[in-house]
């Protein structure tokens, strides 16, 4: 499994917003420059995050996104799901219920049913809070 640069910049991007929440919405640029990642990326992850909940956009000349949430009202497994998809470590464990045709006789779908259930309970088990005062 391999995180895309989507998923760890909206990750970036989240702990922005948390560590600079004044009240105020933080316009895209200053997240943009803070970070180091070109608006043109971000304004593809943006609608991401806003249509998922996770922030509030605001127009206009005092606009930019503030999260919807207290940071520790976010773990970092939903973050990473809403733009990475599932987190599942092979293909055939994204259906529910598995539809694989091996999935009876292959020897291996408990080493993989294991790590993804170890994968979950971790990025589950890390809010946000966690990331922006250093936890994890």
């Amino acid at each position: 499994m391999k995180i895309s640069t989507k998923g760890r910049y909206a990750l970036r991007i989240m702990i922005d917003l948390a560590k600079n929440d004044k009240g105020e919405a933080i316009p895209l640029k200053e997240i943009s420059e803070r970070q180091g990642i070109t608006l043109k990326y971000m304004e593809q992850i943006m609608p991401l995050l806003t249509r998922a909940g996770y922030v509030r956009s605001f127009r206009g000349n005092n606009g930019g996104y503030l999260l919807s949430k207290a940071p520790s009202e976010y773990t970092v497994g939903d973050i990473l799901r809403t733009t990475e998809g599932s987190l599942a470590p092979i293909a055939c464990l994204e259906d529910t219920p598995n539809r694989c045709e091996r999935k009876d006789v292959c020897t291996t779908i408990r080493f993989w049913e294991g790590l993804w259930q170890t994968i979950n309970e971790y990025v589950d088990g890390v809010t946000l809070e966690d990331l922006v005062q250093g936890k994890k």
